[in-house]
């Protein structure tokens, strides 16, 4: 739900089609389609390497291996524009899309052409189906669908978003420098505050929904009986599902121009459909005014038109 949101957002009102929502756009579809195959993996509770494992397990690996390279690819691009102030045309969108969705795709074929995809009995995944556990090279696996681009993301966004949160605190120390009235207007300093909240949030809230697949990952190659933990099983369904939410929370609910119209169109539909039946009501129940005229006798003048029953 909360990436369909982000998309109905972003199909609304194209006015707020930045080009970082543009990407954020492209990270929520791959999201829904992770959230989605996820969701049919649990509700199967696959007991073995079938078909439709095979295909589940597929498109998860597809979607949840393209959201950590569009995520990556957001940072990137904040970065080349914020801190470089690189010109972005469309020759740098065509490059995620080749990179975020074409990488993705070849590693997902690969795994599925060699027969690497299958049952894994949950010690890697909750429910779902991802690299099959009799595969003799299961960790090079794991690690090609999957973890290696986790892990990369781990370092690679707070890097990227700590550069840029330093810039923009250069920025606005050269600023205040010159335009000292800059510094102090009321303002100014809520909207920055909200930023550098943001720009700490995304790396912080990312590792934190997706630490709980690693250390499980971790304790299935040292073989240890805490990677069936109940805890630990729970954190990393609730972590590989909710990135879409925590997405939308920030750029949608924590966005205020985003916000004001949400819930501004909520508000407009909820009372237009309150109106109709009222205003129905009135025009079928109101009575039509008598026209006044001075050739027109008076009530007390005339005969009921309709005889009473």
């Amino acid at each position: 739900m909360s990436c369909l949101l982000l998309v109905c957002t972003h199909a609304l009102w194209p006015e707020l089609r930045t080009r970082p929502r543009q990407l954020l756009l492209y990270l929520s579809l791959a999201d829904l389609l992770s959230a989605l195959s996820y969701f049919y993996g649990v509700l199967q509770d696959f007991d073995r390497t079938s078909w439709d494992c095979v295909l589940q397990g597929a498109m998860s690996t597809f979607a949840n291996t393209s959201s950590f390279f569009w995520t990556m690819a957001i940072a990137l691009y904040l970065y080349i524009t914020i801190v470089r102030g690189s010109p972005t045309g469309t020759g740098l969108l065509c490059c995620f899309h080749a990179v975020s969705w074409g990488v993705p795709l070849g590693i997902t074929v690969a795994a599925v052409a060699l027969k690497k995809i299958g049952y894994d009995a949950s010690n890697v995944s909750v429910g779902w189906c991802w690299v099959n556990l009799d595969a003799e090279d299961r960790v090079l696996w794991m690690l090609l669908t999957g973890k290696v681009w986790e892990i990369l993301a781990y370092v690679i966004l707070p890097v990227l978003y700590i550069l840029i949160k330093k810039h923009i605190n250069r920025a606005h120390a050269a600023l205040s420098e010159y335009r000292p009235i800059l510094s102090r207007a009321p303002a100014f300093q809520p909207r920055t505050s909200i930023a550098d909240k943001k720009l700490i949030l995304i790396p912080v809230i990312f590792i934190i929904l997706r630490v709980w697949s690693t250390v499980r990952f971790i304790l299935t190659l040292c073989n240890s009986p805490a990677v069936q933990n109940s805890v630990l099983v729970v954190l990393h369904g609730i972590g590989n599902t909710f990135q879409g939410g925590a997405n939308c929370i920030m750029f949608v609910l924590c966005t205020r121009v985003v916000r004001t119209r949400l819930f501004s169109s909520i508000c407009c539909c909820h009372y237009d459909e309150l109106d109709w039946p009222l205003q129905r009501s009135n025009s079928y129940w109101q009575r039509p005014e008598p026209h006044k005229d001075k050739d027109v006798p008076g009530p007390e003048r005339t005969k009921p038109l309709l005889s009473s029953t």
